[in-house]
């Protein structure tokens, strides 16, 4: 049974930094890649970090230079570090863990129609 929870979100003013966490557990990690993705209101998902099987690390154009990924595995732990947050960056921010098999690339669609991620973590930047 997968079990994903977020955590870290917080009310911040624009230019101030957050950190989120994830904590995944209940499936094996090879074969999946790990990501978070937002959702504000009346908007789309957006994958906006990801880390593909092989360990390559991808971004949203929007979140750029601002945002990293990392995970410490013997944690079974995701985190996003996002600095100099804007508003626009205000979300409800998750993560997943989508299985890619053995090509191990994460595509962005494979991201945003996870369903099995936890209740989320909110972010509001003013």
């Amino acid at each position: 049974h997968v079990q994903l929870v977020e955590s870290g979100g917080d009310s911040v003013r624009a230019g101030e930094s957050l950190a989120l966490s994830c904590v995944v557990s209940g499936y094996p990690h090879s074969g999946r890649c790990v990501a978070w993705f937002r959702q504000a209101p009346g908007k789309e998902r957006e994958a906006v970090a990801t880390i593909h099987g092989r360990g390559e690390t991808d971004f949203a154009d929007s979140v750029k230079g601002r945002f990293t990924i990392s995970r410490d595995t013997a944690k079974n732990t995701l985190y996003l570090r996002m600095n100099s947050l804007k508003p626009e960056d205000t979300a409800m921010y998750y993560c997943a863990a989508p299985y890619v098999g053995a090509s191990g690339y994460c595509y962005a669609h494979l991201v945003t129609e996870y369903s099995n991620s936890g209740q989320g973590t909110q972010v509001t930047v003013s």
